[in-house]
């Protein structure tokens, strides 16, 4: 045989290889199982959330999805995993704003770059943030625990879960629009905050509805005001704080899904549309998301990614207003 056939013979069998090639190499995605970051302990509103997708993505995609509990650091160890984590959608970070949009405002240093590093693929829901106080204590709305603390500076205490965290930016923009002297307390977590204010450590606090809805449902705790552009379904009778005048007051959170920065768009666009098909389904609605005070977003990966964009300069107001640091 010459050269030339040998060449030619060559060639035929390579075009027969990749005509020919097992399904495995061009299987559709997921071809194995996913693995979902999520930089928060379990048990948690968004552990909860996390959970629950999981197991309708398990059922949508045949193949499991499974939740991995990287906690700490404010996030930081459990996003920076995500971000070095090969881009093939098989490895995906559901988390909050302190992520992307509070962390690279507080820490001179991350391992990870919030814009970069990340290809946003959904904003899931919104957590609009309440504003509570202890059934003793003499105010029932903003205005009475405005003017009630107006008339003593100093005595009263409120509760965060850390220097930067959703009720320390909020409350603390709050102070600066109504002139008011509240001290600062952190704790470590959102548990540890509200078992303080219900214990009478402090008399304030913000949280979401899924950890606070108990304490008030049980008479031990007054919602004073809350988050959002709208009333809460579960406590219409409650004002937004954009009613009473402090539409400044960045009284909410998110959760949201990311990829690897370089991840296929359409692996990043398939995730997306199907989490969003099983957001419409009526029992995952009132179960995981209304039932818990969730605003349902479900945003496509491009209207997630401007909503990001457009937080970072009211979020950089709110922490130069709160003088927020993290040792």
């Amino acid at each position: 045989m010459s050269i030339s056939m040998l060449f030619r013979l060559a060639a035929f069998t390579l075009a027969s290889m990749i005509l020919f090639a097992p399904a495995s190499y061009a299987q559709p995605y997921p071809a194995r199982p996913v693995k979902i970051v999520v930089p928060y302990p379990a048990g948690g509103g968004i552990d909860v959330l996390a959970r629950s997708l999981a197991q309708q993505l398990s059922i949508k995609w045949g193949k499991p999805v499974v939740i991995d509990n990287k906690s700490g650091s404010a996030t930081i160890a459990g996003a920076d995993t995500v971000a070095k984590s090969p881009p093939d959608g098989y490895t995906l970070l559901l988390t909050s704003q302190t992520t992307v949009t509070t962390n690279p405002l507080l820490y001179a240093k991350l391992p990870y770059n919030a814009v970069t590093d990340f290809t946003p693929v959904t904003q899931l829901v919104q957590l609009n943030q309440i504003l509570l106080t202890r059934a003793d204590v003499p105010m029932s709305n903003l205005s009475e625990m405005i003017k009630e603390v107006k008339t003593k500076p100093g005595r009263y205490n409120y509760a965060s879960y850390g220097s930067g965290s959703e009720p320390h930016l909020a409350m603390e923009v709050l102070k600066n629009k109504a002139g008011l002297f509240i001290l600062h307390v952190p704790y470590r977590g959102v548990p540890l905050a509200l078992s303080a204010l219900v214990g009478g450590e402090v008399e304030f606090t913000l949280s979401g509805a899924a950890s606070s809805m108990p304490h008030i449902q049980s008479g031990k705790l007054k919602p004073l005001a809350i988050g959002g552009k709208t009333r809460s379904a579960l406590l219409p009778q409650v004002p937004t704080f954009a009613e009473l005048g402090f539409g400044e007051v960045p009284a909410q959170a998110w959760f949201g899904m990311f990829a690897p920065a370089g991840t296929s768009p359409e692996i990043v666009r398939k995730i997306a549309q199907d989490i969003r098909a099983i957001s419409v389904n009526p029992d995952f609605q009132q179960r995981d998301v209304q039932a818990r005070g969730f605003e349902p977003i479900f945003s496509s990966p491009a209207e997630f990614a401007r909503a990001i964009e457009l937080e970072r300069a009211p979020t950089a107001r709110a922490i130069k207003i709160s003088g927020a640091k993290v040792d």
